[in-house]
Formats: structure tokens, C-alpha cells, sequence
């Protein structure tokens, strides 16, 4: 038989209705037992179905089921209390409203742009086409490829030519700035990966053979097929840059860590900063741009540090105690005259027990006078004059063999006497933006022993990087305390591993040569810290001066205003990062400008990673719309209603006269 489905004669002689439990004991014997649910038996469907009704109500056909009025009147009753509920919420007086009200002010988007993208967190106004578009860029004339806002010849030689005032920097003034997209030149490439692009730079890049022939014999640069070879040559060293270095190692501790960061004056193609960073030393390199054309372009396309610069009349753009090592390698830099004023300048940024390396004229002048055309009593002259400025800055010679000479600053003022006449007056010996050199020390900062290092000992590197820098552990530094310092690079950490998710090629050699264009404390350098890239560590003159953080960590860095251009060659770095910079700088001049700007020294398929409040960025992405920059927008680590954005951009490749991409 099949349960429940045919009621078999038998059945009608059976009671009207039959205890539970014979009802169960019968059902189990014909259907297996089968139970509806603990002790509830399921009744055979063969009773009348009048016994059903009365013992389990209606049957519960479909067909045949009928909606009960209640049922029907209590929804409807529901309905009308939760419409109720919404419209009274929606009026303002609900408990949660104030609640709500805030949430959508915080996560509300100022500018409407369409292509900003919340991932559906924000509400965005749908564009009004009555509105004006972006602005697009026109592309720069051809013969602007190697501009140059603030070096610019033409300007430059419009300045007096004493003690080198016309190579410094001067900017052209607001009406004059070129509000158009710096081309690459036909055929340019991305340079070598490191260490290759030590050694090799593409001739389209850099399309000047110049130095191949005025520097032949010094092995600065060769000329061969469709690259530039750095031979690592140099005018002071004609064995190579390593066997130089190796001699200096003779007498510096370059290996164990102690020599970290170094400045080379007059740095010709930078072949010395070059071979320095196999042996973990990052040299801050400068030259002018003079005849020596594209000198600083040529150690930058290599992948090694440098800023167009010079020591003329205006400090140099670093901060006090910043550098463990300083190096002219026949720079010409004429040292002893105007009273030593530009010895007075290096020692300003040689750290207490910091080198200084000498290596060309007047070193060595009985063997070379002949050949510098210069008489034997000018060129002792001279020396003397250098020897009696260094002790007089309490720095002690250590070595003089063949054409080089060492001096070593002593690590404090305890042992030598100086006099105090000369000091510098102003009790801020870092605020040298733009400011006069002078004829004048700077002091050492005061000690308690005879063996403490002035201003504090620094760790070895790498232990450096990550140790509390003196300037902060002695609270020097307005408002960044030990723990505000360590707690900043657990953010930084956080950020980059959040950039790294998001481009999985940074920290890789494609992208050698980085700036963060706002540094702080260096947190974004030190957090990337790799042989494989470098950063250059901008500290904005109007924001608080931590750069003398930076290079206690053995990090590099600069100052620089940002409203001006930068001290650089157009397509210079691969990655440009910059926290809160348009928020520091949105009231003090065009965000245009320092778009452009960035534009210009940012090399083709680079990278541009913002970090800054979501309404300052709106207004940077209607700009870049107009860039030829593929741009999104990503959301905060800590979510959506965070009102700070990253912004991410990569630079689309075009070179000049490329009417493909007009």
C-alpha cells in the first residue's frame, strides 16, 4: 500500500476516531514509523474528513486554502505604522535623525566630478552639463624639453656674475609661468633599471654628447651606439670612482655604518654618489647649470641624488649637522677667499666628527702648477689660507697623500679655541631659505662632558633609520615628542604596505628615484627603505622644520617652497608621494602650478600618490583632467567615512610633436 493515499475498505468500519496512540502505533506499522516531530504523531490521512476537521482544523490543500480578514487587517495595520515610523524619522524629530544628519555632512561630496569614485559610499551629484569642463593643457614647444623654470639661461644671465649670484635660483615671476605640459623628447625610454642605469643611460633621454668630448680623456662619459657608458671616471680620480672611495675608506669608517649620509659640491655626473650606494652611503650631489650641459640630468637618469645648485651668495638649501661626509673633487669652488665664507657654509652642514674631503687644486700643487697655470706661490698661498680656516673651525687635518687631503670636525668645541665674535647671531641656524650667506660659525650646541658628540650621537646605520633621532629625543622639534615619533612610523608602515596593495611594482627597481614632495619625519622614506630606490625628502618652507630629522634617520632631503619650481631637470623621478600638501599650500598660491610642476619633473608612466582631505582633492582631480594623468581615487584604511582620500595618478606616455595622443 502507499501511506495516506488510498482509503481501503477496511477503513469504514473503523471508529470515528481512535486514541493517539493506537493512531500512532498503526501509522508506523504501515508508513515505517515516520514521525512529524518529537512525540507529535502524523495522523492517517485515511480518516473521514470530518474526523480531520475536527481534530487539525482545515485541510491544507493550497487550492483550497482562504485568507482569514484578521490576517489581511493586521499587515495592512503593520504597513501603515512603518510608513508612519519613516515619515516621522524623515521630518527631523526623530531620536536618530541628528544622528543621521551628521553622517551625511561628513560623507557629503563638495564638487561634483564624474569621475571621482567613492565605491558607492558618497553621494555624487550628477554632473550639469551648463557647467564649464576641465581646462586642458596645451603642450609646451619642443624647445622646452629640458626646461628648467628657476635655472633658466636666458634669465640667469641677466644677474651679476660675482661670487656665482647669476647660477642661483631665480624663478620667473607669477605673469611669466608657462601653464603648459613639458614634452619628453622623440624616442625617450624608461631608463635602466638599477644597477644597470648606473652604467648606461639612453642617449634620447638625454641628447647631449658634450661632456663625451670635453671630458673624453677623464672617462666621465662615452658615447656608444644609442647609450651613454659611465665608465665611473672622474677628473680626481682617473683609476675609477671605486679605487678613489677605497683610498678615502683608508681613513673615514665608510664600512661599519658611521658614514650614512654625504654632500658632493660640484658633483660633475655623479659618479662618486654613485659607487657610494653599493657601500650604503646616500650622496646628496649639486653642480649649476652651465656649460656643462646636463650634468645634474645625467646623474639623475642614472638613479643617483642631485639637485641643480651652487655655492654662490645664498645658504644651501639643508639644514645644520645634516651630513657625515662632504666632498669637492676639483669643484673649483675657490674656498679661501671671501673670508672662507663657503668653508664657514660646509662646516654649517658637516656634523661634529663629520669628514671633509678636499681632492684637486691647491692639493698637490708642487706636482700640477704647471699644468693649472697657476704660479707655485698663488697655489701655496691658497692652501695656507684653507689650513688656517679649517683650524679655526675646529677641524683637524688627518690625511694628505698625492691629490687628496682629509679633515676631520671635531665632535665638540671642548678642545680648540674659537672665537665667539664670529658666531652666527640668529638663534635659528636652519631658517637659510633664500637667506645671505655669511661671513660668520655656527656654533657647536653645548655639551656636559669633553667626549660628547655636539648635538647628539648618532646609532650606525642601518640601526639608524628606526632609532629616536637627539633632535627629538632632546625636544627640539615643536610638538613631536618620542612617542608621537615612534607612533608616526607605525602609520607610515600602515600606508605604505595600503600604496604597495594598490601598485604591487613599488619598493621594485622600477621605481629608483622617488620624492616626498611633504616629508614630516621621513615616516614614508623609512617605511619603503630599499637599496633598490632612494627618496628625496622635501620639507615645504612654510611647514614645521623637521628636516634635521630626516638626516639623522640617514635619510636625504631638501627645503623648498613649492609655490617656485624645483631644482631639477623635467623627468627626473619615477614616484612622486606628497601627504596633506595641497591642504598646506591651498591658500598660498595655484594648485595649478604645483600640478604642473610636479608634471614637469615626473618621467612618462610615473607615478603621483596624494594622501589628503577628500574636498582638496576633489579640486585636484578637475585638474589633472586636463594633464593626460589616468587617475582614481581610493578610500582611507580605516574606511569610506574617513574625509581623508588617496589619491593615485599615473602620467600616460607622450613625447613632444606626438599628435596621436592630441
Amino acid at each position: 500500500m502507499r501511506c495516506g493515499i488510498r482509503a481501503e475498505p477496511s477503513m469504514a468500519r473503523q471508529p470515528l476516531m481512535e486514541a493517539p496512540g493506537a493512531v500512532e502505533r498503526k501509522y508506523r506499522s504501515e508508513c515505517g514509523g515516520i514521525k512529524v516531530g518529537k512525540g507529535v504523531p502524523i495522523l492517517d490521512l485515511r480518516f473521514n474528513q470530518s474526523v480531520l476537521k475536527h481534530k487539525m482544523g482545515p485541510k491544507s490543500n493550497p487550492a483550497n486554502r482562504r485568507r482569514s480578514p484578521l490576517s489581511i487587517i493586521i499587515v495592512f495595520g503593520l504597513c501603515c505604522f512603518f510608513y508612519l515610523l519613516g515619515t516621522w524619522q524623515k521630518s527631523g524629530f526623530g531620536k536618530g535623525d541628528s544622528i543621521a544628519m551628521d553622517i551625511t555632512k561628513k560623507t557629503e561630496c563638495v564638487n561634483d566630478f564624474s569621475t571621482l569614485d567613492f565605491d558607492s559610499h558618497h553621494s555624487i551629484p550628477i554632473p550639469d552639463s551648463s557647467k564649464p569642463k576641465s581646462k586642458m593643457f596645451k603642450l609646451c614647444d619642443v624647445k622646452y624639453t629640458d626646461y628648467t623654470p628657476c635655472h633658466e639661461q636666458k634669465r640667469a644671465m641677466t644677474f651679476p656674475r660675482e661670487n656665482m649670484v647669476y647660477r642661483e635660483r631665480h624663478c620667473p615671476p607669477q605673469e611669466k609661468k608657462m601653464k603648459c605640459l613639458i614634452p619628453a623628447p622623440k624616442g625617450y625610454s624608461t631608463p635602466f633599471p638599477w644597477p644597470k642605469g648606473r652604467d648606461y643611460v639612453h642617449y634620447a633621454n638625454v641628447p647631449f654628447k658634450h661632456l663625451t668630448v670635453e671630458k673624453a680623456n677623464q672617462h666621465w662619459v662615452e658615447f656608444q651606439g644609442d647609450v651613454f657608458k659611465f665608465p665611473g671616471g672622474g677628473t680626481m680620480f682617473p683609476q675609477g670612482a671605486d679605487a678613489y672611495i677605497d683610498e678615502l675608506a683608508s681613513v673615514i669608517p665608510i664600512a661599519d655604518g658611521s658614514v650614512r649620509t654625504a654632500l658632493d659640491t660640484g658633483c660633475g655626473v655623479a659618479s662618486w654618489g654613485a659607487y657610494l650606494m653599493k657601500r650604503n652611503v646616500l650622496a646628496m650631489s649639486f653642480a649649476p647649470r652651465d656649460n656643462h650641459e646636463a650634468q645634474v640630468q645625467f646623474a639623475l637618469e642614472r638613479g643617483v641624488p642631485a639637485i641643480i645648485g651652487v655655492l654662490g651668495s645664498i645658504k644651501l638649501p639643508f639644514p645644520s649637522r645634516a651630513f657625515d661626509m662632504a666632498q669637492c673633487s676639483r669643484c673649483l669652488i675657490p674656498w679661501g677667499e671671501n673670508d672662507g665664507m663657503y668653508l664657514m657654509e660646509v662646516d654649517r652642514v658637516l656634523r661634529p666628527g663629520g669628514f671633509w674631503i678636499l681632492s684637486g687644486p691647491p692639493i698637490n700643487w708642487k706636482t700640477y702648477y704647471q699644468t693649472w697655470k697657476r704660479s707655485k706661490e698663488d697655489l701655496k698661498s691658497e692652501q695656507t689660507r684653507i689650513e688656517k680656516l679649517a683650524e679655526s673651525l675646529c677641524w683637524e687635518k688627518k690625511y694628505e697623500k698625492g691629490d687628496i687631503a682629509i679633515w676631520r670636525k671635531k665632535v665638540n668645541a671642548e678642545s680648540c679655541q674659537m672665537n665667539s665674535a664670529n658666531f652666527f647671531k640668529s638663534s635659528d641656524v636652519d631658517s637659510v631659505w633664500y637667506k645671505k650667506m655669511e661671513t660668520c660659525v655656527t656654533p657647536y650646541p653645548k655639551v656636559n662632558t669633553a667626549n660628547e658628540v655636539a648635538g647628539g650621537e648618532l646609532k650606525k646605520f642601518p640601526a639608524r633609520l628606526q632609532a629616536v633621532p637627539p633632535r627629538v629625543s632632546k625636544g627640539l622639534i615643536p610638538d613631536v615628542s618620542v612617542e608621537s615619533y615612534q607612533q608616526d612610523n607605525k602609520i607610515w608602515k600602515t600606508y605604505v604596505a595600503t600604496y604597495k596593495r594598490a601598485n604591487r611594482l613599488i619598493g621594485t627597481s622600477r621605481y629608483r628615484n622617488i620624492m616626498d614632495m611633504n616629508a614630516g619625519l621621513g615616516g614614508f622614506a623609512a617605511a619603503l627603505d630599499s637599496n633598490k630606490l632612494w627618496v628625496m625628502n622635501v620639507v615645504p618652507t612654510i611647514s614645521p622644520n623637521t628636516l634635521g630629522v630626516v638626516y639623522e634617520r640617514g635619510l636625504i632631503g631638501i627645503y623648498h617652497d613649492w609655490c617656485e619650481g624645483f631644482s631639477t631637470y623635467p623627468r627626473t623621478y619615477d614616484l612622486i608621494h606628497g601627504n596633506g600638501l595641497f591642504s598646506l599650500y591651498e591658500n598660498k598660491c595655484d594648485l595649478e602650478d604645483i600640478l604642473l610642476e610636479m608634471d614637469r619633473i615626473l618621467r612618462p608612466e610615473g607615478t603621483v600618490i596624494l594622501r589628503d582631505e577628500v574636498d582638496v582633492l576633489t579640486k585636484v582631480m578637475k585638474i589633472t583632467a586636463g594633464m593626460r594623468w589616468d587617475v582614481k581615487l581610493l578610500d582611507h584604511e580605516h574606511g569610506p567615512f574617513v574625509p581623508k582620500k588617496i589619491f593615485v595618478a599615473s602620467k600616460q606616455y607622450w613625447v613632444g610633436n606626438d599628435t596621436s595622443s592630441e
